[in-house]
């Protein structure tokens, strides 16, 4: 399957501040995660990739052309950034409608899709009425993502479109993602929410200082490469929904929680777990499953589902944690 991104010692500067430096890399089409810390250039691969910026030195192109000089490959893009600026006192259906408006829609198209777009991202009609400004900082967050369907575009770009979601929030979203690529959109997402990229992305990239660290990738990858190549999509078929790669899940998770023994016998019940340990002290709960796979692949679900609330959830075992731990030093 042809890649729908290709960079080729990709670089911007402004001035003399470094965003991208000589970076070469391909994304495939399906769900592909940036990370990386605050300042790594993931904003700034975002705006080159959505064609508000043009490079310094070097090529990218998108579908085959060049998203700054070409109108026609922005128009099959659509970016969510991380913050908002939505006008105040209008209600979502209404800021929709016009948005489509202004890509060319007719007004009864505009109306059609901006209600369809709602419904795709779960927002509750109850709420269709309200301004958006008044909107909770999740509910925004499916606000900004139903504009990006509004034109059915190939290729959604994401800044950390998690933020501000609770666990099923997130989970929902996920499965919205999940839904686009399964039909052909492509997506890349940015977040610091480790664990829900993993169970969401099949590759990575990651960015380090502007650049792409040859060694870091190497792990965040790991899942992918060893799966075949683009997994099970059909090369004859770009469409085709592509298969996730495996995922090689960490066997020990530590959980602080409100009642980390309620929570151990919740699992237990589940036979999710062969042992754990607890601690009072620190209302920790360090569990070791029978199949990590069946915990992190519902993992909002089952923390949901336990009625515990949670403070923390970390897993040293993350390839994709590992994989963004800085360098030591010399």
């Amino acid at each position: 399957m042809s890649a729908i991104v290709e960079a080729t010692n990709l670089s911007r500067f402004y001035g003399i501040v470094l965003g991208l430096n000589n970076v070469t890399f391909k994304i495939q089409p399906g769900i592909t995660g940036v990370v990386g810390p605050n300042g790594a250039g993931k904003t700034t691969l975002f705006r080159l990739l959505t064609g508000q910026i043009k490079p310094s030195s070097g090529t990218l192109s998108v579908f085959g052309s060049s998203p700054w000089s070409d109108r026609n490959v922005r128009a099959q893009i659509a970016y969510c950034p991380e913050d908002e600026a939505v006008p105040a006192n209008i209600k979502p259906q209404d800021w929709l409608i016009a948005l489509g408006m202004i890509s060319g829609l007719s007004a009864s198209d505009a109306k059609t899709r901006a209600k369809a777009a709602l419904q795709r991202v779960n927002l509750a009609p109850a709420h269709w009425n309200k301004s958006v400004h008044a909107y909770s900082k999740g509910m925004k967050q499916r606000v900004k993502l139903a504009q990006c369907l509004m034109h059915e575009p190939r290729l959604i770009i994401l800044d950390e479109p998690m933020n501000g979601l609770d666990p099923m929030g997130r989970e929902e979203m996920a499965n919205v993602l999940r839904d686009l690529a399964a039909h052909g959109t492509s997506v890349v997402i940015s977040s610091h929410i480790l664990q829900d990229l993993e169970a969401l992305c099949r590759e990575f990239i990651l960015l380090r200082w502007g650049r792409l660290p040859k060694s870091s990738n190497a792990t965040a990858n790991a899942r992918a490469s060893a799966a075949p190549a683009n997994g099970a999509a059909d090369p004859a078929n770009p469409t085709a929904p592509v298969a996730p790669a495996p995922r090689h899940w960490p066997g020990e998770t530590t959980v602080r929680c409100e009642d980390p023994a309620r929570l151990a016998r919740f699992f237990f019940e589940r036979d999710l777990l062969r042992g754990c340990d607890l601690d009072e002290e620190t209302s920790t709960l360090v569990a070791r499953w029978r199949d990590p796979a069946a915990f992190y692949e519902k993992f909002n679900q089952h923390l949901l589902d336990s009625g515990v609330p949670i403070h923390e959830v970390s897993a040293k075992g993350s390839q994709l944690e590992r994989a963004i731990e800085p360098p030591p030093l010399p």
